[in-house]
């Protein structure tokens, strides 16, 4: 009998004060997001952590076309066999998310041919293939930089259509490559499995590569040392994150290290602290986040090495690798090689970091910048209240049918309405619907590691003193507990706390040189918290589904990364 998580309670029509879904004009592939009804309840939706604070009114189209437009459009693509892609509910301004199911039978076995037929296509190009894209994003990425003061509403309205359709093609390109790459992977750990390796291996044999992520941490780690040579930790010492920008800007001591933050912000500022949402400042534009970053990296006695670190992280790669083969024949030696070899050319651990810094921290901010220059034309008060119309409402201001007299006060209450659900993400359950034998898509699969760890560890219930999940990087860590659930506040953490999230993206990845371990509530072997920490040599521990409701901040806690198990020592 399948199992069901009910949705009753989630079942209502409350949502943004004054949605009209009647004038929604933004771009679906199949679903357009919604909230829930009773006939959900027959799919299976997990919470989606991507987006732990929600989503503002404006970001709800960069979700639409977005993960919604281009997961659709790269599974037809691609032909992968039971799923059409992505979809969302909406409880709140927080998301659900499930795929879009195939249900024919002769056609999931047409779609199968189709997609193992163009595998090996697939993957034997995607080197190149992936090169190309760059090369493309780069040329989209001219929008972050075009000057879009002293626009009128018709161009800013201009502006903004161009930025959408930046989205729809980033997020084209992100799932084109992910859906090869993920199917790849998985196809490689059932090789693992008939050839009895453990399948959680695989992530770690294909571990080692720097990405564009893990180079921004460099850059970071080099802007600590600088500011150390330049005798500004005293500075950084006694004042709060949020000062720092005007005092260091204002003193003669940091003129030349403040230089070196505005090359660094240029190329690597263009990220926000979370994903497709508008609503925050890129580093760019606010750049607290690396301040706070740099203030608690000098209260780290030791620079952090990342290239021993590395060292290691390859010879621990090239020993399992060693492990592994050892206990094959050499027929069986052959197949492991040869899926081995595919997996390397078109890496899912490394490309699931690199491909952030083009996509997923940056493509939506062309929207933000869109927003902020009507909302400057405008003359809004306080231009944070932009982002709290939708799309339709929007462009209605861009064409003059609407004025901002007519939306005020309806921003100023959703806004409101937006701030008090804040509170009430923890008490959402993490999912919820009928749970399938398998999950077909491969991204919900590997990235949201909805597995046997996670649906264990659901089980528990109230203060529990151990907590099991997927043992996703090895090593033993204790510490004290510091529970994020957004990464505003990230900046903030102290070296040698133990992290514990529901999940973690790359906006989070510069805490990992400091912190000890990293437990989260969510997430699979490809998920970027299981990534990163076998990047950085830290325990790590995922798909533990009750750590934020189960661990206090302050609690000394005991992470086992090697056995997925994380025991609460003593109470805060």
């Amino acid at each position: 009998m399948a199992r069901i998580f009910p949705l009753d309670e989630l079942i209502t029509d409350e949502w943004y004060p004054g949605y009209d879904p009647a004038q929604e004009d933004s771009v679906v592939a199949f679903d357009r997001p919604r909230t829930f009804t009773k006939e959900d309840e027959a799919f299976f939706w997990p919470l989606d952590f991507h987006e732990p604070r929600g989503m503002v009114p404006l970001a709800i189209a960069i979700v639409s076309e977005g993960p919604g437009w281009g997961s659709g459009v790269a599974a037809e693509a691609v032909g992968l066999p039971a799923t059409r892609g992505l979809r969302g509910r909406f409880v709140g301004p927080h998301v659900y998310a499930t795929d879009v199911p195939v249900t024919s039978a002769f056609e999931i076995g047409i779609r199968a041919q189709r997609v193992q037929s163009r595998m090996p296509e697939l993957i034997a190009a995607f080197p190149e293939t992936w090169r190309r894209r760059v090369e493309e994003l780069e040329q989209w990425r001219t929008l972050e930089r075009l000057d879009v003061e002293g626009l009128d509403r018709t161009g800013i309205g201009a502006f903004y259509e161009d930025a959408m359709a930046y989205s729809r093609r980033a997020w084209e390109i992100h799932f084109e490559a992910m859906y090869p790459l993920a199917a790849n992977y998985v196809g490689f750990q059932g090789i693992c499995e008939e050839l009895g390796i453990d399948p959680d291996r695989v992530a770690t044999f294909l571990q080692g590569y720097d990405s564009k992520i893990t180079e921004s941490d460099r850059e970071l780690w080099r802007l600590t040392r600088l500011a150390r040579e330049h005798g500004l930790e005293a500075i950084f010492a006694h004042a709060e994150a949020r000062e720092l920008a005007s005092i260091l800007a204002q003193a003669p001591a940091a003129a030349a290290w403040w230089r070196e933050l505005e090359a660094f912000l240029a190329v690597w500022g263009w990220r926000t602290e979370g994903i497709m949402d508008c609503g925050l400042a890129p580093w760019i534009e606010d750049p607290v986040s690396v301040l706070g970053t740099v203030k608690t990296f000098l209260q780290k006695r030791d620079e952090h090495d990342f290239e021993t670190v590395l060292a290691d992280v390859v010879a621990e790669r090239e020993r399992q690798i060693a492990e592994a083969r050892a206990t094959l024949t050499v027929e069986e030696q052959r197949t492991f090689d040869a899926a081995l070899a595919s997996c390397r050319a078109a890496n899912f651990t490394w490309w699931n970091e690199e491909h952030n810094f083009y996509i997923d921290l940056r493509a939506h901010i062309p929207v933000r910048r869109a927003a902020l220059a009507l909302a400057c034309l405008l003359e809004i008060e306080d231009p944070d209240d932009i982002f709290f119309v939708f799309s339709y409402e929007f462009r209605g201001l861009c064409r003059g049918d609407r004025d901002w007299t007519d939306l005020a006060s309806l921003a100023a209450e959703r806004r409101a309405w937006f701030e008090a659900w804040q509170p009430r993400r923890p008490s959402l359950p993490r999912v919820v619907g009928t749970l399938p034998e398998g999950v077909a898509d491969p991204i919900v699969q590997e990235i949201y590691g909805m597995g046997r760890h996670y649906f264990a560890a659901l089980e528990g219930e109230g203060d529990v003193e151990r907590l099991e999940g997927l043992p996703a990087a090895g090593g033993v860590a204790r510490g004290r507990a510091r529970i994020l659930l957004t990464a505003k506040d990230l900046h903030a953490i102290e070296p040698g706390e133990i992290l514990v999230c529901e999940a973690t993206s790359p906006s989070w990845t510069p805490a990992f040189t400091k912190i000890a371990a990293c437990v989260c509530d969510v997430g699979g072997s490809l998920t970027h918290a299981s990534i990163i920490s076998r990047e950085y040599r830290i325990p790590c521990v995922t798909a533990c589904a009750i750590a934020t409701t189960s661990i206090r901040t302050g609690d000394e806690i005991e992470v086992d990364g090697t056995n997925g198990v994380v025991k609460i020592l003593s109470r805060a």
